[in-house]
């Protein structure tokens, strides 16, 4: 009997062990550090990745999923059984891999495959593959499953907290007069998703009230928060995290978390300290 197969991408950010539950099969963004390639989460774990860029001048750079790794998986599902796949990819405004999944699934078979750009990163876009997965459990069928997918990605928030200055200097996203000033200021940038692409959203000063500010967004923006499972991020700082979690279910009564650390291919650009929330608005 033919199934509908889930995969997804490393850029979910979700444990591998959360993965494995869900019975999702995850491809994988590559980061370079030094000229050695790694797979987040596979051959590199977030805390050794970030011990590696806390070295000055440490820049890693993150490559897309090839066409053929693509290729290669979905001919021998293919081949091998009668099953469908869908595939929700890292959003496509941040990398090539959604496009580079879309000319695999029409060189392989257009009709067998789905690609559905979830124009979401880290565990925005964890939360809409478990959504996912759950539907495909529940033995929903192809269009069932697509319609909880879009129902998640049309109303998914991301709201974070970057962390490093340093990083977006190395990277060239801000000057380095402006990342000095921003130290110096103990500045934190907010940020969020509009249309799968990250804009900048304000500053606040210091990261308690940074923290604050997350939160009158989340009520500003939520849906009945206290019945969602919410999303948080964060890389390097747990305890932070967790005191996160915690204003959270103080405030709203929130009840059903997410918590996962930021891994190599979106903390290749955001660096240490950062912290994320994801929810859904009406």
């Amino acid at each position: 009997m033919s199934k509908i197969r889930i995969y997804a991408d490393n850029a979910c950010d979700l444990d591998k062990e959360l993965v494995e539950s869900l019975g999702v099969k995850l491809f994988y963004l590559t980061v370079t550090i030094h000229d050695v390639i790694y797979h987040d989460r596979l051959d590199l774990s977030p805390g050794d990745f970030y011990k590696m860029i806390a070295e000055p001048g440490v820049m890693p750079t993150t490559s897309q999923v090839a066409v053929g790794d693509f290729q290669q998986e979905f001919q021998r599902v293919m081949d091998e059984t009668e099953d469908e796949i869908i595939y929700v990819a890292f959003s496509s405004g941040l990398s090539g891999t959604y496009q580079a999944a879309c000319l695999a699934r029409d060189q392989v078979d257009a009709k067998r495959i789905t690609v559905i750009d979830s124009k979401s990163a880290s565990v925005g876009y964890g939360l809409t593959v478990i959504r996912a997965a759950r539907a495909a459990s529940q033995g929903m069928n192809k269009e069932q499953i697509i319609a909880e997918i879009e129902d998640n990605i049309s109303r998914m928030q991301h709201i974070f907290i970057v962390g490093s200055f340093e990083m977006l200097k190395r990277g060239g996203r801000v000057s380095s007069t402006a990342a000095a000033l921003g130290n110096l200021l103990n500045i934190k940038l907010l940020l969020h998703f509009v249309d799968g692409k990250i804009v900048p959203l304000e500053k606040a000063h210091g990261l308690k009230k940074a923290k604050r500010r997350l939160l009158e967004l989340m009520e500003a923006r939520g849906a009945d928060l206290a019945a969602q499972t919410i999303g948080i991020c964060y890389s390097v700082d747990y305890e932070g995290a967790l005191e996160l979690k915690e204003l959270i279910t103080q405030r709203f009564g929130c009840e059903n978390y997410v918590i996962s650390e930021v891994g190599a291919v979106i903390g290749s650009h955001v660096g240490a300290g950062t912290y994320s929330v994801f929810f859904l608005t009406a």
